[in-house]
């Protein structure tokens, strides 16, 4: 199995997430007119393969399973590298190779061929496999176009077999690297070396659970032309969005929210009050029905409005850099018309409409999301409350996830923040962020919605930029759960209170790979 030693993830400030398309295209752009030689980017990925395989797992024998393509010649280098530093190694050939292979440079690397037509083939690939350590899977890559032929299919399952651990190149084969599918036999990986940057598909399910940790590394691609490539919500990235507070300054200057929740369930704007402050704000007004009042004291730090008054509730927004809208509010007419009221006050202020007020705004309240939405808007649904938005049942949305939070954002004019595993934000000009929390499972429990939505809230009060504040609540929520090391234990209070610790911990994060071409690291789902 792989070592998993990290105390949390590892990413630089900009590591992006291009599909399988995408990125074959851009490597045949670096090569045709950038100028990089195609034998340097193989020679770099499988030597830099080689490196980590000699680090995390430096004994034994090493095999790979061998294709046709560049993933194949990828896994020769690496074996090659590791056979002049000493390793057994031994190469099986699925697909056709030229023979002597000019990739091994002339080292005489034991090779042995597959075809599971041939009598007594699987038994011996079976064996050759039971002897190593390390498997490494250089068959299909991102080339893989539906489900893999029965040839590579049966080295695929011989791989999930063994014994040792498995290390992908680039994207486990079998797994489509755009969408994250498995349409047939698929390798489980221990670990999957990314060239370049982390493929889509690696970090979407279920493609994600079969690539084990995943380690990103610069092979020599050149920059620019990735616009349009997905981008992952990293530590590093983090750090640098992070606002800063002046040395001088004041609680108005730090940002001031109005939250409209609490009213039918008074905890959730106690959580998203509660998230806001310790992420940051200034000032946080919580409006609500009078009978909210005596429950929402548990937060002193807020200021309390009877959001039944529209004059105090008017002003409370007016008075606001952002709003924080639905957090416990419930779906009645009240709740309706405190709604319509506060956005009627809105203006341009950012603002983030999560729980119930998507569920009126969906409704028609103040003319819908159409009517309400533009600039500064960011909704929060999960896979549920995105079904009844796009009138689609839950499966088909958790079934597409990218391309319908996309095509929401895009036909709505609004950020979508599409939570779940992992979570999306998706921009309405078809950007996409991608949040790399490890654990989002500890996430599933009732409440810690409020506290991202607090969170949303209280980083564009401070005036960060929608996206940017959508990605950064993401991080500073998915690391603090991570932090607090209490798994299916944990409450969202508990998330709240190490909010703190992730705040003052900037940087890229760890990693114990020793190498500065690694980029990301991020450890294999729980």
């Amino acid at each position: 199995m792989c070592p998993d030693s990290l105390d949390r993830p590892f990413g630089k400030p900009v590591v992006r997430a291009p599909t399988a398309g995408q990125a074959s295209h851009f490597d045949q752009v670096s090569i045709d007119c950038s100028g990089v030689p195609e034998p340097a980017l193989m020679e770099n990925a499988g030597r830099e393969s080689a490196l980590i395989v000699e680090h995390l797992f430096p004994e034994g024998a090493v095999v790979a399973l061998v294709g046709s393509g560049n993933n194949g010649g990828d896994a020769l280098v690496c074996l090659r590298a590791l056979a002049a530093w000493g390793r057994r190694v031994t190469a099986v050939l699925v697909g056709e190779r030229p023979r002597p292979d000019p990739v091994l440079h002339g080292w005489d690397v034991p090779t042995m061929n597959f075809d599971p037509e041939e009598s007594g083939a699987a038994m011996e690939l079976a064996l050759v496999l039971a002897e190593a350590s390390v498997v490494i899977d250089g068959l299909l890559g991102t080339g893989i176009r539906g489900a893999p032929r029965p040839k590579y299919a049966a080295a695929i399952e011989a791989a999930n077999q063994a014994s040792g651990a498995v290390v992908a190149l680039d994207t486990p084969s079998g797994v489509d690297g755009g969408s994250g599918l498995v349409p047939g036999a698929a390798v489980i990986a221990d670990l999957t070396v990314a060239f370049g940057w982390p493929k889509l598909g690696t970090l979407l399910y279920p493609g994600r659970e079969r690539s084990g940790r995943i380690v990103a590394v610069e092979i020599g691609f050149p920059p620019g032309g990735k616009e349009e490539w997905a981008r992952l919500v990293t530590p590093g990235w983090a750090s640098e969005v992070l606002p800063r507070r002046s040395a001088v300054t004041h609680k108005n200057a730090v940002g001031s929210l109005a939250i409209l929740a609490g009213s039918a369930m008074p905890g959730a704007a106690i959580l998203a009050a509660r998230s806001a402050f310790r992420c940051g704000a200034g000032v946080v007004r919580v409006c609500a029905s009078r009978c909210a009042r005596e429950a929402v004291l548990e937060v002193p730090d807020a200021i309390f409005v009877d959001a039944s008054d529209r004059g105090a509730l008017c002003a409370a927004v007016e008075q606001s850099d952002a709003l924080a809208l639905g957090p416990g509010l419930g779906t009645g007419n009240e709740a309706r018309r405190q709604l319509e009221a506060a956005l009627d006050a809105r203006g341009h202020r950012p603002a983030v409409a999560d729980a119930d007020a998507l569920t009126l705004l969906a409704g028609g309240a103040g003319g819908g999301l159409e009517g309400r939405g533009g600039e500064g808007m960011v909704v929060t649904p999960h896979p549920g409350e995105m079904a009844r938005l796009t009138a689609r049942s839950t499966v088909e949305v958790q079934n597409d996830r990218v391309a319908i939070a996309r095509d929401f954002a895009r036909s709505r004019g609004v950020l979508t923040l599409l939570k779940g595993t992992p979570s999306l934000v998706a921009e309405p000009d078809g950007g996409l962020l991608i949040s790399t929390h490890e654990h989002p499972s500890e996430l599933a429990v009732a409440g810690m919605g409020d506290v991202l939505a607090g969170a949303v809230a209280s980083f564009l009060a401070q005036g960060v930029e929608p996206v940017a504040a959508s990605g950064l609540a993401l991080h500073v929520t998915g690391t603090a759960a991570s932090h607090t090391g209490l798994g299916a234990a944990l409450m969202p209070s508990d998330v709240v209170d190490a909010i703190p610790a992730v705040l003052a911990d900037v940087g890229a994060g760890a990693t114990a790979l020793p190498f500065p071409f690694v980029t990301f690291d991020q450890r294999r789902p729980a």
